[in-house]
């Protein structure tokens, strides 16, 4: 089952209850935030359309995914609107 508001093709179960799959940590010092999976790491995004990308990669549909959605993105020392 996919998490609300994203389009599943591969991957990534997320069981009712658990935190969030996707985790977008605090800027670098050197700019960017890395992007992980169940520990896995997926990259580091400098903006809202390299974290579309990793998700793509990922199994995600890009299209229907909802960046402000709590239970996809555990968004680590600041939002949507902080990449560095």
């Amino acid at each position: 089952m996919a998490p609300p508001g994203a389009r599943r093709r591969t991957g990534m179960a997320h069981p009712g209850g658990m935190a969030a799959p996707i985790v977008v940590h605090p800027p670098s010092p050197s700019g960017g935030r890395r992007v992980t999976s169940a520990g896995q790491i997926l990259g580091l995004a400098h903006s809202e359309h390299d974290l579309l990308e990793f998700l793509r990669r990922a199994g995600l549909e890009p299209d229907t995914v909802r960046l402000d959605d709590p239970a996809l993105i555990d968004w680590r020392g600041g939002g949507r609107d902080v990449w560095t």
